[in-house]
């Protein structure tokens, strides 16, 4: 099985006040092709930092992230913008949908912002709506959907533009157990049918059993 991405002395480190923060200190991983991974460790622990560093959301201070053999952050913030949208779905625990868009509307944005014609997005989004149990909802707006449902039309979103990797920061934190059961079912289904490499920041001990394997963030470091 070959690597999908490959991280190499991660470090991230902040300024507070005169005080330098060391978030991350020499993160070491590597992530096969297709597998799922859980992101565990204590509240402030820097995990949601890492996520922000794997998903090219932010630079780190020092270190490398390497997709498919490629340096991430070797590229310009233009090259990483266009890296980051179409290879990399996010999926957080506030779903940030759009309020007056319809659930089949959200969905197709990222496709209709990429400039891919409308039909094209729509028929995708459907087929992704469908895939999350939502072929019922498509036209109604996220204040018309339960929690769980808001969660899966923006996980539905994350995969408009077929992403390699998924990084989900703790998808379920706001659900209830049923409903978060349910959410994590369907990134089961999808993981499988899409072959997605999946990385799930979670407190829900449930759903990181559930995973190929576990990573526990210590100190600044993977154990």
């Amino acid at each position: 099985m070959s690597n999908l991405l490959d991280v190499c002395g991660l470090c991230k480190t902040y300024m507070s006040g005169h005080s330098r923060v060391e978030v991350l200190s020499g993160v070491e991983l590597t992530l096969e092709a297709a597998t799922t991974t859980a992101l565990v460790g204590a509240s402030g622990a820097g995990k949601s930092t890492l996520l922000q560093l794997l998903g090219a959301l932010d630079r780190p201070s020092s270190g490398t992230v390497n997709f498919c053999g490629e340096d991430v952050f070797g590229k310009s913030d233009r090259e990483l913008a266009l890296f980051r949208n179409r290879s990399i779905g996010f999926v957080f625990q506030f779903h940030h949908l759009l309020p007056e868009f319809t659930a089949l509307e959200n969905v197709m944005m990222p496709a209709l912002i990429a400039r891919i014609p409308r039909c094209e997005a729509q028929a995708t989004a459907e087929e992704l709506l469908t895939d999350v149990g939502l072929a019922h909802r498509l036209v109604h707006r996220p204040g018309e959907l339960s929690g769980g449902e808001q969660q899966r039309v923006a996980i539905a979103r994350a995969l408009m533009l077929s992403p390699a990797l998924l990084l989900a920061d703790e998808p379920t934190g706001n659900l209830d157990m049923k409903t978060s059961d349910g959410v994590h079912a369907v990134l089961a289904n999808l993981q499988q049918k899409k072959r997605l490499t999946l990385v799930v920041v979670t407190h829900n001990e449930r759903l990181a059993a559930a995973m190929g394997r576990t990573v526990r963030l210590v100190d600044g470091k993977l154990e």
